[in-house]
């Protein structure tokens, strides 16, 4: 996600500095290199020794002669992003303000005037979050091109985002944006059908590969819908569906004249299970399809240096009474993950920049349950029926 990509890391002095270890190492362990900047009260918090330890790099706490905030973040500076984590309002108000009184604020002017990318994960108490000044400077800064990772509120606090949230932003202002202006809806996850009060019909579908899609978009600028029945993320909207009509009926609504992409649930037993190749054929006429909900990921990158999806670990999440044995090695469930997220990724970018014809729709949404297609062991899983809408007149 961040191979390769130099990240210089601001901490200014909120009790949320202690998590900057962790932070540095989250970074780290997606391929970025780090090296950190703390502001006087920042070192108050956290000791420079163990940010050093956590970086593997000198930290800087002072500007000397060396001139190290334009070594860091000037016209030829070592950094392509400046991340600011945590940004207190004192903080927030002097960039805002061009107040360069210590080296993090000197380094976010030095980036600004240089055009370095420039990401601010706030962290301070809920009423000094809430303070118009405050917003104003966030609003000010944003205005230049700045990017905001919300905080977290709770208790009263406006807590610094977590680090996945932090990691997804800097990967997006850090990654080519193909995809800038293009809004993405991505289906994942499995959908439940009441059988009953009481039982439904399901499947092990995690949503993995679904997620790691949206991500991916979204690192390359989309604004990025998420239809499923999971939690809030970072990187999208969220709306949560149970059934599989209801995942269809938010895939229509979502999709208006401005969208440029949009996705539907397949699994990928259904893909694997034959020998036909995973990849399917996409219509340029209609509005572009991302198969993409049933693999178990655990991470898709996009691949350095070409347009597409990687997998770095797969785990098999197939059909209920399915295993990876039934489908050949667990190389293959990879492959077939590894494939289904490439074509995914392949489409989104080829429609960016090609009309979309906003009266058509395809889904492949799972056909209703049927006697002939079950039985009272559960052996036969639910069948999948291709639905494309006709245009309308």
């Amino acid at each position: 996600m961040l191979n390769g990509v130099n990240v210089a890391l601001g901490v200014s002095g909120s009790i949320a500095a202690v998590k900057v270890v962790e932070l540095a190492h989250e970074l780290r362990r997606h391929g970025a290199s780090v090296r950190a900047v703390l502001s006087p009260a920042a070192t108050s918090i956290v000791h420079p020794w163990a940010v050093d330890f956590a970086t593997d790099e000198p930290v800087i706490t002072e500007i000397t002669g060396a001139v190290e905030h334009v070594e860091l973040c000037g016209r030829d500076g070592w950094a392509d992003v400046l991340l600011l984590a945590p940004a207190t309002a004192n903080t927030v108000g002097k960039i805002a303000a061009a107040v360069d009184d210590t080296p993090v604020t000197t380094c976010a002017t030095t980036a600004l005037g240089a055009g370095v990318p420039v990401v601010v994960a706030p962290a301070m108490h809920e009423p000094m979050y809430d303070h118009p000044g405050v917003l104003d400077a966030l609003s000010r800064i944003e205005s230049w091109g700045v990017s905001l990772v919300d905080p977290r509120i709770d208790e009263g606090k406006a807590k610094i985002a977590t680090e996945s949230a932090i990691v997804t932003e800097v990967a997006r202002a850090t990654t080519p944006d193909p995809l800038a202006g293009a809004h993405v809806v991505v289906t994942a996850g499995a959908t439940k059908e009441r059988l009953d009060p009481i039982r439904v019909l399901t499947n092990r579908a995690s949503g993995k590969t679904g997620r790691a899609v949206a991500r991916a978009c979204y690192h390359r600028g989309a604004d990025v819908t998420l239809v499923h029945d999971g939690p809030d993320v970072p990187y999208a909207d969220v709306v949560a569906v149970e059934t599989a009509d209801e995942m269809i009926d938010a895939c229509r609504s979502s999709s208006t004249s401005s969208t440029r992409v949009s996705s539907v649930p397949i699994t990928l037993a259904s893909l694997a299970t034959t020998n036909a190749s995973p990849t399917r054929s996409w219509s340029r006429s209609a509005s572009a399809t991302i198969a993409a909900s049933s693999p178990s990921v655990s991470a898709l990158n996009p691949t350095s240096g070409s347009e597409g999806c990687r997998s770095r670990t797969a785990s098999s999440s197939l059909g209920v009474g399915q295993s990876s044995t039934d489908n050949g090695s667990p190389d293959r469930i990879f492959s077939s993950a590894g494939s289904v997220a490439k074509s995914a990724i392949a489409a989104a970018e080829t429609s960016a920049s090609a009309p979309i014809a906003a009266d058509r729709q395809a889904a492949i949404i799972p056909s209703a349950v049927s006697p002939a297609t079950t039985s009272r062991y559960g052996t036969s899983g639910p069948s999948w029926t291709s639905v494309t809408s006709a245009p309308r007149g």
